[in-house]
Parts: C-alpha cells; structure tokens; sequence
C-alpha cells in the first residue's frame, strides 16, 4: 500500500513538473501561482536569488518569453513529502529583448501537502556545455 502511494507521488511531481514546464513556455502567471509555493527560492543563472513574486512579475509583464521549451531528460525522486526534479533540455526565446537559446539544468525541490498537490519550493539552474 506504501508503495503504491509512492508511485502516485512520484508520477503527480512527474505531472507537476510538465505543467510547470508548460506555463513557463505559455507565460501563464496564473498556473505558476498555482504550483509555486510562497516561499520559493529560485537561483538564476546570474547566481542570484530570486523568490516567487520576482518570477510572477517576470511572466505577468511580457519581460521573459519563452519560445521553446524542450525536454529531454527528467528524473524524479520522491521521498515522504519532498520531492525533487532533475530536468535537462533546451530553453530558447527573450528576456528583456535578449533573445537566448540554452541547454539548462534545472534541480528543482517540491513540497507535497494533501489537498494541495505539489509546489514548488527552491530551484537552481545550470547552463550545460555544449558536446
């Protein structure tokens, strides 16, 4: 029985992580709100530390639009109420005019509360070298 509430863990934070993955490419601020917890601490490529009122705003004002978001690793790990994702793909459009194209890390650490699903609560990214 553990078991198979851990595996329903593991693929809603499976689900979680692509719906995040989809709003970020359709700049929905609202999903966002959704599946970030108040307390987010998101380390951006720049090394600072931003929180989820920074990332809100960033959609909400058409500063960062994202073009391509494609995956090609995810790895999952699920433990009691806590979560984490591995992603690795290729992110591409503007932000602030910039136009970028990257092969990024994301680590990405979820909460899980019962009627409220996963959230997510600290993230980093990496940009990975090229081959």
């Amino acid at each position: 029985m553990a078991t198979d509430r851990h595996d329903q863990l593991t693929e809603d934070l499976r689900a979680a992580e692509r719906r995040l993955q989809a709003a970020q490419l359709a700049a929905d601020a609202d999903a966002l709100d959704a599946l970030l917890d108040d307390r987010l601490v998101f380390t951006g490529p720049d090394g600072r530390l931003y929180g989820k009122a920074d990332d809100l705003e960033l959609q909400r004002s058409g500063r960062q639009r994202l073009t391509r978001v494609a995956e090609e690793e995810l790895t999952v790990l699920v433990t009691g109420a806590t979560g984490v994702t591995w992603f690795l793909g290729t992110l591409a459009g503007a932000v602030d005019g910039q136009e970028f194209a990257a092969r990024l890390r994301y680590t990405r650490t979820w909460v899980h509360a019962d009627g409220g699903g996963w959230r997510l609560l600290a993230a980093h990214v990496s940009a990975v070298p090229g081959d």
